[in-house]
C-alpha cells in the first residue's frame, strides 16, 4: 500500500494542474474551459476524499481515471487548450500506486479516449491541438519515469522489513572503504586537539578550549593545556556567550568564536594586554577548514554509534521483556500449580526450590531489561542516571545504596557519560548479585573534561572470575574505549572498591570538596 507522502505528491501534482489550467481560463473567461475545469476539479477531489477512506474501496482505478481525463480533455480542449495540461496527472497518479507498467497502460488509454472522442465530437483535430495532446501525455510520463525511482523505493521498505537495514549495510560498508582514506581517524577527542593546534598557530594564546552544544549548555572536547580552575571557568563563560550571541566575543584577555558548524573554541591571550577588538577570523576560518571537516565527520559517526546503540538496547529490552520474561513467569504459575498438589513431602521441597530459582530468573530478567532500557538523556546528568538506577536496584534488592554526588554543569561528551554510565551500572549490579553485601555507597564526581566514579561495597570481595562471567572486561574494555582507568581492589577491611578515572589534558588536578549526598534507600 503507498504511503501517505506518495498520494501527497500526487495530489500537489493534481493541484498544480487546475492552477495552470484555471489561470488562463479565468483570465480570458473562457466558458467551456471553465465547465471542463470545474469536472477535473470534482473528478481529483473524489479521488483524494476516497485515498483518505481507503475502507471504502470507492478509488477509481488509473485506467478510469485516465479515461475521465480523456473525456473531459476531448470535449473542452477546443475552448482552450491549457485544458490539455491535465494529460500530465494520470501517468503519475498510475506509477505512484502501481508502477511503470501500468503507467504504460495507462497512457494508451487517455490517448486513445481523447484522440476517439475528440474526433467523434470535433470532427477534427488542429496540428496545435495534436502536438499539445502528445507534448502533454509526454510530459506525464517523463515526471512518472522521474517520480519512479522515489515510489519505488517507498513499495520496497513497505515489502521488505529489512529494506533500511540493507541500505544501512551498504553504506557502512562504503565507510569501512573509506575509512582507509582517514589519515587522522574519526576521534573526537584526538581531532579536537588538531583544530586547537590550529588556532594555537594562528592566534599566540596561553590557553585554549574547544566545546561542543550538549542540550542547552556546551560540553568541553579538548584543551591546549592544564587549565586552573579560574581559567577554565572564563573560558566557558566566553564559550557560552558565543553559542548563545552567534558571533565571535572578546573580553580582556579571553576570546571565542564559532569553528565550523558544531565546535566553538575559547581562549586566553598571553601577557596582561587586553585583546584586540577584532579577532581574524577570516583568516582563522580559511586555516581551520581541513581541522573542522575532520572534526564534524567525527561527531556525526560518534552520534550515529550513540543512536544504532540506542536502538539496539530498546529493541533487546523490548524482545526480553515482552518474550523471555513472560515465558518464565509462566513457568513460575505451572509450578505453583503442581506444587499445591505434591505427591510427598521431598516433592514438595523441590517444588518450593524450584520456584525460588524460577522467581530469581524473573527477577534477573527484569534487572536486565531496566539496564538496558535506562540510559542518559539530554537533560539529565551523569551522577541523576546513576542516581536512578541505584535507587532501582535497592528497591528490588533491599540492600541500602548511598549516592554522593559532585558535579559542575558543563556535561561530558555523550559517547563518555555512556559509558561512563555503564560502568557504574554494571559495578552496582554485581555487588547487588555476587558480593552479599549489606551495604553499597557510589560517589561520582564530574568536573567536566574530568570525572572520578567510585562504587565500594562491604560484601565478601574480589573472588575468583566465573567462565560465565565477561563483567570486568566488559568494563575495562568500556574504560579503554574512552582513555579512562579501571581499578578494582579489596578494601582494607572487607568488601570491593571499583573506580573509573578520566583525566583529561587540561582537565582540573582534583574538583573541590563540596559533595551532594543523595540516598538511593
Amino acid at each position: 500500500m503507498p504511503t501517505g507522502q506518495t498520494f501527497a505528491v500526487v495530489a500537489a501534482a493534481r493541484l498544480f494542474a487546475l492552477l495552470a489550467i484555471g489561470a488562463p481560463s479565468l483570465w480570458f473567461r473562457e466558458p467551456g474551459a471553465l465547465f471542463a475545469l470545474l469536472a477535473l476539479a470534482v473528478l481529483w477531489v473524489y479521488q483524494v476524499i476516497t485515498i483518505t477512506r481507503r475502507e471504502l474501496e470507492l478509488t477509481l482505478t488509473p485506467a478510469v481515471e485516465a479515461a475521465a481525463v480523456g473525456v473531459i480533455c476531448a470535449l473542452g480542449m477546443h475552448a482552450s487548450p491549457a485544458i490539455l495540461a491535465a494529460l500530465v496527472v494520470p501517468p503519475l497518479y498510475a506509477t505512484a500506486i502501481v508502477g511503470l507498467r501500468t503507467m504504460v497502460r495507462t497512457v494508451a488509454f487517455q490517448l486513445v479516449s481523447v484522440v476517439s472522442l475528440a474526433l467523434m465530437w470535433w470532427q477534427s483535430i488542429s496540428r496545435e491541438e495534436g502536438v499539445s495532446i502528445f507534448s502533454w501525455s509526454m510530459a506525464g510520463v517523463g515526471l512518472s519515469l522521474v517520480a519512479s525511482v522515489t515510489f519505488t523505493s517507498e513499495r520496497r521498505n513497505l515489502l521488505d522489513p529489512l529494506g533500511p537495514y540493507r541500505d544501512a549495510q551498504h553504506l557502512i560498508k562504503q565507510l569501512i572503504e573509506l575509512s582507509g582514506d582517514l589519515s587522522s581517524g574519526l576521534d573526537v577527542a584526538a581531532l579536537g586537539g588538531e583544530l586547537l593546534g590550529v588556532v594555537g598557530d594562528q592566534l599566540p594564546s596561553r590557553a585554549l578550549a574547544l566545546y561542543v552544544p550538549r542540550g542547552d549548555s556546551l560540553a568541553p572536547i579538548a584543551s591546549s593545556i592544564e587549565l586552573e580552575p579560574g581559567d577554565a571557568d572564563a573560558c566557558q563563560k566566553l564559550a557560552t556567550d558565543a553559542w548563545a550571541r552567534g558571533e565571535p566575543v572578546t573580553a580582556g584577555q579571553g576570546f571565542a568564536f564559532a569553528a565550523g558548524d558544531t565546535a566553538i573554541v575559547a581562549g586566553l591571550r598571553p601577557g596582561p594586554e587586553r585583546v584586540n577588538a577584532e579577532l581574524p577570523i577570516e583568516a582563522l576560518t580559511a586555516a581551520l577548514a581541513p581541522s573542522t571537516v575532520k572534526f564534524d565527520t567525527a561527531l556525526l559517526f560518534s552520534h550515529f554509534r550513540d543512536v544504532a546503540t540506542a536502538d539496539e538496547r530498546q529493541r533487546l529490552a523490548r524482545e526480553m521483556h515482552d518474550g523471555v520474561a513472560q515465558d518464565i513467569a509462566s513457568l513460575g504459575y505451572l509450578v505453583d500449580a503442581l506444587a499445591a498438589r505434591p505427591a510427598d513431602e521431598q516433592q514438595a521441597k523441590q517444588f518450593a526450590a524450584l520456584r525460588e530459582r524460577v522467581t530469581k530468573v524473573v527477577a534477573e530478567v527484569r534487572r536486565s531489561v531496566m539496564n538496558l532500557r535506562t540510559s542518559i538523556g539530554e537533560s539529565e546528568s551523569l551522577g541523576a542516571a546513576i542516581s536512578a538506577v541505584a535507587r532501582h536496584l535497592s528497591e528490588a534488592s533491599g540492600i541500602p545504596i548511598r549516592v554522593r554526588l559532585d558535579e559542575q554543569p558543563a556535561r561530558l561528551r555523550p559517547e563518555v557519560e555512556a559509558e561512563l554510565f555503564r560502568i557504574a551500572q554494571e559495578a552496582m549490579n554485581n555487588a547487588v548479585k555476587h558480593a552479599r553485601a549489606t551495604a553499597i555507597d557510589v560517589r561520582c564526581q564530574v568536573y567536566a573534561p574530568d570525572a572520578r566514579i567510585t562504587i565500594a561495597d562491604d560484601g565478601v570481595g574480589l573472588q575468583g572470575g566465573r567462565a560465565d562471567s565477561h563483567g570486568l572486561k566488559i568494563m575495562r574494555e568500556r574504560a579503554k574505549l574512552i582513555g579512562a582507568q579501571l581499578t578494582v581492589r579489596d578494601n582494607a577491611s572487607r568488601g570491593l572498591t571499583v573506580s573509573v578515572v578520566l583525566r583529561a589534558p587540561g582537565g582540573h588536578p582534583h574538583p573541590p570538596e563540596r559533595t551532594l549526598s543523595k540516598e538511593a534507600r
